[in-house]
């Protein structure tokens, strides 16, 4: 079962993402302020962020969180699936194929473009994202942190 994040999984949530940001799908942990951010941005009903929940079996699995944006690129929407965590004794089990088949679903009507980023090192996740019709792009990414 795929799932909005509620209230009550905020303690799961926070773990799941901290472990996420501790691991090889990532190039450097962040502190746990941001992923409490992250938390209260998308429990105060933002239109920018949204987490899902996985289930398998009544226990919580793993999650799966999205941002919306717009793109000229794309020519509408654009849902950037941020991340996309399974719990260790639930991989190989298909709930990251059925999270990328629930967001197709979900914003089929309204999103242009599914799009998302990965360290080189995570080939188990890249397999995952071929499978799933995803289209490396050519280009590098850049960043400037905003500080006041």
């Amino acid at each position: 079962m795929i799932r909005e994040l509620k209230e009550q999984d905020k303690e799961q949530f926070i773990t799941m993402v901290d472990s996420f940001y501790h691991s090889e799908a990532v190039l450097h942990a962040i502190p746990k302020e941001y992923i409490l951010n992250t938390y209260n941005e998308i429990i105060s009903g933002s239109p920018y962020a949204k987490a899902y929940i996985f289930e398998e079996q009544g226990e919580i699995a793993g999650y799966g969180q999205i941002s919306l944006t717009y793109s000229n690129e794309a020519g509408g929407m654009v849902v950037w699936i941020e991340e996309l965590f399974i719990l260790e004794k639930f991989r190989g089990l298909g709930l990251g194929s059925a999270f990328l088949d629930f967001i197709n679903k979900e914003y089929a009507l309204t999103a242009k473009r599914l799009r998302l980023e990965l360290c080189e090192s995570n080939k188990r996740a890249e397999k995952l994202y071929l499978r799933k019709k995803f289209t490396p792009l050519d280009y590098k990414q850049m960043l400037y942190e905003v500080t006041l």
